[in-house]
């Protein structure tokens, strides 16, 4: 392969979570793609970046596109499901990830993966990019996707891009600072994680996790002060007695002048190397100060510390001057509303609330979150198609966390399930760029929203509705209505259609008992059947809009039969199904 050259329609630079699932999208429907990561698992945050308890588009109607395909593969292949942490729904073994997504990538014969490399340049004739050089071959491609972490391809190619905060003064934000003080120095991106994931070997017979050079006990102080040892392990909690450890509270976030991650090789290797040390160093402290019973992992990660992710999480890249800039205002719930506005060039959607992490720091962001199913859940947003474009530059589109945002709206458009939709999105704007032989700024957007609401294998919604599924008989007609009257948009996230109950009980425990409503959207169950359960209260919370409406309309005291499955970290029961006795 050395010094060979290649010719595709498609090059995706980067197998993370958008990166993955724009290749995967664009082969899919035909044309000749590329795909080149660094590492030998795909799927990014989602798997090598150790992120397998992923946060966002839980709700039923938000699990759609290639995401919801993921879950569904996810709940398919993963032994004991899915409920065991409590930072999410979603709790797997991070193998079955990175197994999902290379098979998709085998199934298509018409998508190359090569794995191993990292883009050492880029090509480009005047404001056009052509191409990109590695180690060992060059890519020649008429769309070229940046799906790397940091966005390198910006880096390399000298596409404008931004890097860290801005002040209130450029967008107007409400919760960015009006000027740059110690926290903005201090903490220049979010910071980093590398996640390790730790291992409860039942007696204290783990072997010992030896300290870094640089270990200062200090630093941990209090981790988990205000939660017990168990209900810190179990945030993250993953199949077979394993925890995912990325805890934001005197953890493993790490951000000692995050800004070498823009800057030489050698810096930025160092501060990888020392971010990789934090992690070392607590998983030290916590079997330190919890004992022996709890070790690293074995045998998970293809490396040779095989209990640490293949890379850092990285919560925030460069970020793109695309032809547009989603800003924090355009996250943030409308007045009298649980919904953003509505983009009419939305190609994605999300609903995580604008997550910020500052070790140590209490940041006040505008209050995002909405109490929805029992829980607290975010304002439904959505990304738009100029976000992905270049102002200047044709021949390229990006397609992770590198798209055209603030870094105060980053928060919420980093996470995961949004980003594989970013990337899905990103995939067939490729596609149609080849077959419509156009540039992405060119590209009729209303063709592309027609694509991915009509896509055969994974349909995926351009507007978020709380109750509407893909399944639905008048799904595509809705979302296409509220694209073409945009004024007509629902404040509350509800359009008028009839639910359809699955009344899916199959695979579901069966519990009878007492109902009560201690606050707006939050619920209890005491259990009054016999069950192997020990404890008999429980929270009840739901993913489902006809579920949800259920609980809202329920008088307190009532009995009620539920199937649903329950959730030992999070003491909740998540209802599927219910009836009055």
């Amino acid at each position: 392969m050395m010094n060979q050259t290649y010719t595709t329609d498609v090059l995706v630079v980067g197998g993370g979570t958008g990166g993955t699932a724009a290749a995967i999208q664009a082969a899919r429907r035909g044309v000749k793609t590329i795909l080149v990561s660094e590492f030998p698992w795909l799927g990014g945050m989602l798997t090598s970046a150790g992120v397998s308890a992923p946060d966002g588009n839980e709700l039923q109607s938000l699990q759609t596109g290639l995401w919801g395909a993921f879950l569904q593969e996810l709940q398919r292949r993963q032994p004991g499901g899915l409920d065991h942490s409590w930072v999410s729904f979603f709790s797997y073994d991070p193998r079955i990830g990175a197994e999902i997504f290379a098979n998709w990538v085998r199934e298509l014969p018409n998508l190359q993966w090569i794995s191993g490399q990292v883009p050492l340049e880029v090509l480009r004739t005047q404001d056009c990019i052509t191409g990109v050089r590695f180690a060992d071959f060059t890519v020649n491609a008429k769309i070229i996707l940046d799906g790397t972490e940091l966005g390198d391809l910006l880096a390399l190619g000298e596409i404008p891009h931004r890097w860290g905060w801005e002040l209130q003064s450029e967008w107007r934000e409400p919760s960015a600072p009006a000027n740059f003080n110690a926290l903005t120095q201090t903490y220049p991106v979010q910071p980093p994680t590398w996640v390790v994931v730790m291992e409860d070997f039942g007696e204290n017979t783990a072997p010992a996790i030896l300290p870094a050079p640089n270990y200062d006990p200090s630093q941990f102080t209090g981790a988990w002060d205000n939660y017990s040892p168990e209900k810190f392990l179990n945030y993250g909690r993953l199949p077979g007695d394993r925890f995912m450890i990325n805890w934001p509270i005197a953890g493993n976030d790490y951000c000692q002048n995050a800004n070498r991650l823009r800057d030489s090789d050698v810096k930025r290797r160092e501060f990888v190397q020392e971010c990789f040390w934090h992690s070392q160093n607590f998983a030290h402290f916590i079997q330190t100060e919890l004992g022996r019973r709890y070790g690293l992992a074995e045998n998970l990660f293809p490396s040779a510390n095989s209990a640490f992710a293949l890379h850092p999480y990285y919560r925030e890249s460069r970020r793109l001057v695309g032809l547009t800039t989603v800003c924090e205002q355009d996250i943030l719930p409308l007045a009298n509303s649980k919904t953003a506005s509505l983009s009419l060039d939305a190609i994605a959607v999300g609903n995580y609330a604008n997550d910020h992490h500052y070790p140590g720091v209490d940041f006040s962001l505008q209050p995002k979150s909405i109490r929805w199913g029992g829980r607290w859940t975010g304002t439904p947003f959505t990304i738009p198609y100029r976000a992905l474009v270049p102002a200047t530059t044709d021949g390229l589109l990006v397609c992770e966390k590198n798209i055209s945002v603030s870094h105060i709206a980053n928060g919420a458009t980093r996470l995961q399930p949004v980003v594989m939709g970013i990337g899905q999105a990103a995939g067939m704007a490729a596609y149609l760029c080849i077959v419509l032989e156009c540039q992405p700024r060119d590209l009729p957007v209303k063709s592309l929203q027609a694509a991915l609401l009509t896509d055969d294998d994974a349909p995926s919604p351009i507007v978020p509705l709380f109750n509407l599924l893909t399944n639905h008989p008048d799904w595509l007609y809705w979302q296409t209505y509220y694209l073409d009257h945009p004024e007509a948009y629902p404040a509350d996230g509800n359009c008028p259609c009839i639910l359809v109950d699955e009344d899916n009980k199959l695979n579901l425990d069966c519990f009878t008992g007492k109902f009560r409503r201690l606050g707006e959207q939050n619920y209890q169950f005491n259990i009054t059947n016999h069950t192997n359960l020990t404890t008999t209260n429980w929270q009840l919370v739901t993913l489902k809009s006809d579920i949800d409406q259920q609980l809202q309309a329920l008088t307190p005291e009532k009995i009620l039969k539920i199937w649903g499955r329950p959730n030992f970290s999070g003491n909740w029961l998540l209802v599927e199904h219910l009836e009055e006795v």
